[in-house]
């Protein structure tokens, strides 16, 4: 909390309104940010070193890094108020749907590699990496994501466990009492 503490202490009392609300799509797209970094560093080292040639399974190879890494911050974080399922069932849906994304991350990449033909040596090093790039980590990210994040409220992580409104720590909202046991939502 102290990391997050001292960032909602410096947004503006207006930002802060409308984050709150948000607060766990914000928590969900901090926790993408983080795998979408790891994904991207994995597959450029991956594609240039252990599968210059199949760069469709460097992604996956990422991806299932990041996918790893991404179930445990949005069941620690995220998704810390939501669930209600037993672990392992959870865990199992979370896998299942996060392959699904994965599959769907593949498809701008596999047509831009092989419906478009955008490799060497039709095309330059350059124009390869940037479309790879474009392709599998910007669009396949996107739409991957905007399934994730239906699917992992819808089917993995359903029923909100919350037992009353979302408050503030009194140290973000001056003059607004709150109990000592209550957290805010982006905790």
């Amino acid at each position: 909390m102290a990391f997050v503490g001292k960032i909602l202490n410096r947004l503006p009392d207006r930002v802060l309104v409308w984050a709150l609300p948000h607060a766990e799509m914000l928590k969900f797209i901090v926790v993408g940010g983080i795998a979408f970094v790891v994904t991207a560093v994995l597959f450029f080292g991956i594609k240039w070193t252990v599968l210059p040639d199949n760069p469709v399974s460097a992604n996956i190879l990422a991806i299932l890094v990041a996918t790893v890494l991404s179930y445990v911050l949005n069941r620690e974080w995220s998704f810390a108020q939501r669930g209600g399922r037993q672990r392992h069932h959870e865990a199992a849906l979370f896998f299942v749907i996060a392959g699904i994304g994965t599959g769907i991350n593949q498809i701008p990449l596999w047509t831009s590699r092989y419906v478009f033909e955008w490799r060497q040596p039709e095309v330059s090093v350059l124009v390869e990496n940037l479309a790879d790039f474009v392709s599998g980590s910007l669009i396949g990210t996107l739409l991957a994501t905007s399934f994730r994040w239906w699917a992992m409220r819808r089917f993995v992580f359903p029923d909100e466990i919350l037992h009353g409104p979302v408050v503030l720590d009194t140290d973000m909202a001056p003059g607004l009492e709150v109990p000592p046991s209550e957290t805010t939502a982006l905790d």
